[in-house]
């Protein structure tokens, strides 16, 4: 159960700290920094490596029991358990990087590997779900925030593991063992349930745009302090005032709540239905995706519904009520409903092909970088995680801004940054000179556009009460792409080109050129699957954004 907060002011508090749960959240993104020691140090070819990053990307993603457990619990306990993975997982890791544990088996480093990554899903499932019912009618603009700084967060990691660490893949295991659990322990009980934002007030555009500016400007910042960290030779003292400036951008979007606190409004006292003024009791038990019982309007999205299965078959029998109907989209699906909609495995397959060829290329971006004769492939992570920050902020504001202006359904995004990643895989493949820092900014701006249009809209054609477990099965696109194409087909082509030269490092544009061609016809196929979901949910769209703003069905039970 957990407890619901009343008040304009807490769903900004969870906002801010759901910010730093979603940099813990990209921890997995840190693949690449520890890979080549894992490579070098356990002695490993570059298809076990490959498969490790599958481990990786497997534990990331598969997220159906934090989906079934936060219909049950709290967030703080689905963030709870994400820190406990955390810690047994990376910890296990550190054991055998740092040969504490000499001879440990392939497989315990797999299943570690899964087990720390898998912690990713439960601190997502937790703010991911609580922040998207907290504002309703945002969001595209929620997702994208969030989304985008969990995007960001391989490049806050970089400037860590450059400047604090000392580029020690040793000490950046020991970090995320012992570091992100903390991080999380401090903020769980921020992220709560609270009664759901009406939208009316014009103060809250303006809180967002201040997320939005405050997380642009920590990208770039992040991004010109990692290349300054690398053409240039910083002392320790800039370096770490560097850092400490990248803490207070982190600690930006608390400044809402605590000028809410400040500089308390009359509209926000008078919008607290139920103040301690008035009722002298600010919880309320609920569980945190009960759906809310009112209909025509928001109301509160954590009312109880108390009748049982029994009285509703007795009504039905006695003719009270007429036997519930499927419901359409954009009302709340069960997930055996939406399971066997085509939309839904529609939106599977398009999300599967964008983010499981887009994470192919990011499990393999410092062999790539190897292979055309890059020294430190640092920046490539830097750069693709700052791309993907941006094409996740900005494929969240600019789909909210066109479907309610337009009501142009978001995966239209999907399917214009499939076409580019054509582009992008081609342009990899033909290994052309200044062409690689270009193809991986271009391939991370449409990554995270793929996966910032992916949540609001299963949200908006299958409703929110279930959310938690439809969005996690959709997340299952991500390490099943990275198996098959990174793990079957990546891997499996290095070594053969790798084996041609006599070494375990293969050198040349034919390390990857054959991967990237078949990566850029998947995208094509990709990218008509997409034309044809975007062409069946044009009208659920022009539904739900009749009015300029998402409303829900009057059908529906919100």
């Amino acid at each position: 159960m957990a407890t619901v907060k009343y008040g304009t002011r807490p769903p900004w508090v969870g906002l801010g700290a759901a910010v730093w749960v979603q940099i813990a959240a990209g921890n997995a993104y840190n693949f690449p920094l520890y890979s080549h020691s894992l490579k070098s140090v356990l002695g490993y070819n570059q298809r076990q490596l490959t498969l490790l990053g599958v481990a990786n990307d497997i534990g990331e993603n598969v997220g159906l029991l934090p989906g079934l457990v936060c219909n049950k619990f709290p967030p703080w306990v689905v963030l709870l358990v994400g820190a406990l993975a955390c810690f047994f997982g990376y910890g296990v890791l550190w054991l055998a990087l740092s040969r504490t544990v000499s001879s440990m088996p392939y497989w315990v480093l797999w299943f570690a590997l899964c087990i720390a990554t898998n912690s990713n899903a439960w601190f997502l499932t937790a703010v991911l779900v609580t922040n998207m019912r907290n504002f309703p009618l945002s969001r595209g603009t929620v997702a994208g925030i969030l989304k985008g700084y969990s995007g960001l967060s391989a490049a806050v990691y970089t400037e860590v593991y450059s400047v604090l660490l000392d580029s020690s893949s040793l000490n950046l295991l020991l970090f995320l063992a012992l570091g992100i659990p903390a991080i999380c322990i401090m903020m769980m009980f921020l992220v709560r349930p609270c009664t759901p934002s009406p939208g009316d007030d014009s103060s809250e555009h303006y809180h967002f745009l201040f997320i939005q500016a405050a997380s642009i400007v920590l990208g770039v910042y992040v991004l010109t302090t990692t290349v300054l960290d690398d053409v240039l030779p910083l002392s320790d003292l800039v370096s770490y005032s560097l850092l400490l400036i990248m803490v207070l951008l982190l600690l930006a979007p608390l400044a809402i709540p605590l000028k809410m606190t400040l500089y308390p409004s009359n509209r926000s006292k008078s919008a607290d239905p139920l103040s301690p003024d008035d009722k002298g009791n600010t919880d309320n038990v609920a569980p945190l995706l009960q759906p809310s019982s009112s209909t025509g309007s928001l109301g509160s999205y954590y009312e109880s519904n108390n009748i049982s299965e029994v009285d509703m078959l007795l009504a039905e029998g006695e003719g009270a009520i007429k036997k519930k109907r499927r419901p359409r989209r954009g009302e709340d699906f069960s997930f055996r409903e939406a399971f066997i909609k085509a939309d839904f495995w529609l939106l599977f397959l398009v999300y599967f092909v964008g983010v499981g060829s887009g994470v192919t290329v990011l499990n393999n971006l410092a062999q790539i970088g190897i292979a055309q004769n890059l020294q430190d492939t640092k920046v490539l992570l830097s750069i693709f995680s700052f791309g993907n920050f941006a094409g996740r902020l900005g494929g969240g504001v600019v789909s909210e801004y066109f479907v309610r202006s337009k009501a142009i359904p978001r995966t239209i995004w999907m399917t214009i940054t499939q076409v580019i990643m054509v582009i992008t895989y081609l342009l990899f493949a033909s290994a052309l000179n200044g062409t690689l820092f270009v193809a991986t900014s271009l391939l991370g701006i449409c990554y995270g556009v793929q996966v910032s249009i992916m949540v609001p809209t299963a949200s908006e054609l299958f409703g929110l009460e279930n959310f938690g477990m439809i969005f996690n099965f959709m997340s299952l696109g991500n390490p099943l792409g990275a198996y098959l194409f990174s793990g079957l087909l990546a891997g499996y082509l290095y070594d053969i080109e790798a084996a041609k030269q006599q070494s375990s490092t293969c050198l040349g544009p034919n390390c990857f050129r054959l991967t990237f061609l078949i990566l850029a016809g998947v995208s094509v196929l990709g990218t008509m699957l997409s034309i044809v979901l975007t062409m069946r949910i044009m009208p659920v769209y022009k539904m739900l954004y009749a009015g300029g703003s998402f409303r829900l069905p009057q059908t529906s039970k919100h």
